[in-house]
């Protein structure tokens, strides 16, 4: 069968969504187009799972056909409307769909979703886009704006407050005394990037303790340093709320380690307990810390699966 010529990606327009259906297109080789899912009227605030008509709860040019030879859609509002184009066009969803399986082509869903069946393809971590190429790319790129830093270089990768987890000044300020307390004692470098999620207060918390240090913090102007960080580090410490930045991180060659905050998440701890039985992650224990690792990255095997299954 000839490989599709066309895509969607379907998603709300969040960073970590997106991510993860782009990598998958990508590494399938699929050529595809984003659709942002955008709710209309009262159904912005009720369930997906409520929505009696999924594709009239959203705004119409997400759906503007003609439709795709593909649709790859990611999360709770993408596998609603999802859902009702299978049999119409091959359908596949990211993450756990949260209602009947049989309603897609195939499941993309990591272990921690804790979902399994003829149709679903389990993964290790979240899908993403940090291949070694882009990585290696980006490390060179980036490498003389980083090159004053001292070495090892330890890239720190913040996410935010969330329904499980907290990032607010007094979380942030309680990591910064931590990074600090590694830049004196081991004699690393930081380069400190904050995601979209990242609450300011957090930011200028991080910052007036650390950037006086000689800490590197991408202020958000300008090029993203996200992949030259990934691909520059000597070791990585990612904040626990993320699973998407834990699997970008474990996707590279450095050792990861993983800083709790405040809160709890029953499938984020079972995500970082194979990780951490697998010796890919530790916790961070406000040292530099190093062993031998492999880079870990599912997103390939994801992709073969979704290329066998529609026989292209």
């Amino acid at each position: 069968m000839v490989r599709p010529t066309n895509a969607w990606l379907l998603s709300e327009d969040y960073a970590g969504l997106w991510s993860q259906a782009t990598g998958l297109a990508e590494a399938a080789g699929l050529s595809a187009e984003r659709r942002v899912l955008v709710p209309r009227g009262i159904f912005r605030v009720l369930s997906p799972k409520l929505w009696p008509r999924p594709q009239r709860a959203i705004a119409p040019q997400a759906l503007a056909p003609p439709l795709p030879e593909i649709v790859i859609g990611c999360g709770g509002k993408a596998a609603a409307v999802l859902a009702t184009l299978h049999g119409v066009t091959r359908t596949v969803i990211i993450q756990h769909p949260r209602m009947d399986p049989r309603r897609f082509d195939l499941i993309v869903a990591a272990r921690h979703d804790e979902l399994e069946g003829p149709n679903v393809f389990v993964t290790r971590t979240a899908l993403h886009r940090a291949t070694p190429a882009r990585l290696a790319a980006a490390a060179p790129a980036w490498a003389p704006r980083f090159a004053d830093l001292p070495r090892p270089l330890v890239a720190v990768l913040l996410g935010g407050s969330n329904g499980r987890f907290r990032l607010d000044r007094a979380a942030a300020a309680a990591l910064a005394e931590r990074l600090a307390g590694m830049m004196a004692a081991d004699r690393v470098g930081l380069a400190i990037t904050p995601s979209r999620r990242t609450d300011p207060a957090a930011v200028a918390a991080l910052s007036a303790r650390l950037r006086p240090r000689g800490a590197y913090l991408w202020d958000g102007t300008g090029e993203n340093p996200y992949f030259g960080m990934l691909g520059l580090a000597d070791a990585i410490v990612v904040t626990t709320d993320s699973v998407s930045m834990i699997s970008e991180a474990v996707a590279t060659a450095a050792p990861v380690m993983v800083a709790a905050l405040p809160g709890r998440s029953r499938r984020i701890a079972l995500f970082l307990r194979g990780l951490i039985d697998a010796g890919r992650v530790r916790p961070y224990e406000g040292r530099f810390a190093h062993w031998r690792v492999a880079p870990l990255d599912d997103t390939p095997a994801a992709a073969a699966e979704l290329v066998r299954r529609f026989g292209y």
